[in-house]
């Protein structure tokens, strides 16, 4: 089968590799019908070192279940189902929490351990505790806001969960990329008065506006801090989404919220320390987040997403094939494209 295969930074490939397969009794096989590339495939696009393995990437997907294994009960073959980019067994104490994403025997999809799901197929496994079968026929026109609930629009969630959004309180969103896009929409969708996006690319302003932002600032850094106490007249924002993973958008988080208020972080960080304790602390700022656990949020969203009250495919911008993924990782880390729906 084909597959896409990152060997180093910049050299991403679709390959022929060995056909998916199921290993264990609790697998799945899976046929994917549509992929994306993520925000954070283009860490290791940026960073990764010749000379590693070649890593299967992708761990957005939606498709058809084709063949399960023995201990599967609750899949049958043609479902058509949302695979979250965490695997988990949805029994442990922390599944039954709601945080798959710490599942105990759980894992990650596109990493060295598991091949990603930019490909003909995925094995899935723990596939009864992963998959969420779709509950009637989808419109082809939905399906691209479907599959956002795999990552994109439940880490923007998980994020304006995080950050206490709610009715009456003022929202800021640091990053415009896929994920803080959708934060703005679970910000809107959780009653948020007044959402400020902190962004400077004119068609994401744009989406983000149309989205639910009510302010956008295009500064960066201390002058990004100093034009949110202008727009809130010294107030600051009661809650923060932190969606870009880098120490400066860190910094810019913490400065921003209010005194008492709270930060959501959902960027995958890049660095080993947090920067802003010290004004965390002093000022009583409590930061958390996390990997979103996506599997928790799928039943919470979905109906939206089917009955066209949110709509976060609008995040894709740009619709390619598989033999075109190289031209997907160039676009998204060029700026070119928001974000990038793989059909297959």
């Amino acid at each position: 089968m084909r597959a896409t295969v990152l060997h180093s930074a910049g050299d991403v490939r679709v390959e022929t590799v060995p056909d998916a397969r199921l290993i264990e009794a609790t697998d799945a096989l899976i046929e994917v019908r549509r992929a994306a590339v993520c925000g954070s495939d283009l860490w290791p696009y940026q960073k990764m070192a010749p000379g590693d393995p070649g890593r299967r990437m992708g761990h957005e997907a939606i498709g058809v279940v084709r063949d399960v294994g023995s201990d599967v009960r609750t899949l049958n073959r043609g479902d058509v189902v949302i695979m979250p980019f965490a695997f988990s067994d949805g029994t442990c104490d922390f599944c039954r929490r709601g945080l798959h994403t710490s599942c105990i025997r759980g894992g990650f999809f596109g990493t060295p351990e598991v091949p990603g799901a930019q490909a003909e197929a995925v094995r899935v496994p723990l596939a009864d505790g992963t998959l969420v079968p779709l509950p009637t026929r989808v419109d082809d026109e939905l399906l691209s806001s479907v599959l956002t609930l795999s990552d994109v629009m439940a880490t923007g969630h998980h994020a304006a969960r995080s950050a206490r959004v709610g009715p009456g309180r003022t929202v800021a969103v640091v990053g415009d990329g896929a994920v803080g896009l959708c934060g703005v929409l679970a910000s809107r969708r959780l009653g948020a008065e007044r959402i400020i996006l902190l962004g400077r690319h004119p068609d994401r302003i744009a989406l983000a506006r149309e989205f639910g932002a009510t302010d956008v600032v295009s500064e960066r850094g201390d002058e990004a801090v100093e034009r949110v106490r202008e727009l809130t007249r010294g107030a600051f924002a009661d809650s923060v989404l932190e969606c870009v993973g880098l120490g400066a958008s860190m910094s810019t988080a913490i400065g921003i919220t209010r005194p008492g208020g709270n930060v959501g972080r959902v960027g995958v960080p890049q660095e080993e320390t947090m920067p802003g304790t010290r004004p965390a602390f002093y000022n009583n700022i409590t930061v958390s987040g996390g990997p979103a656990p996506a599997r928790a949020y799928v039943e919470e969203l979905l109906p939206d997403v089917l009955e066209g009250r949110i709509e976060p495919g609008r995040v894709f911008d740009r619709t390619l094939r598989l033999d075109d993924v190289r031209e997907a990782y160039r676009a998204m880390n060029e700026r070119r494209a928001i974000k990038v729906l793989i059909e297959l």
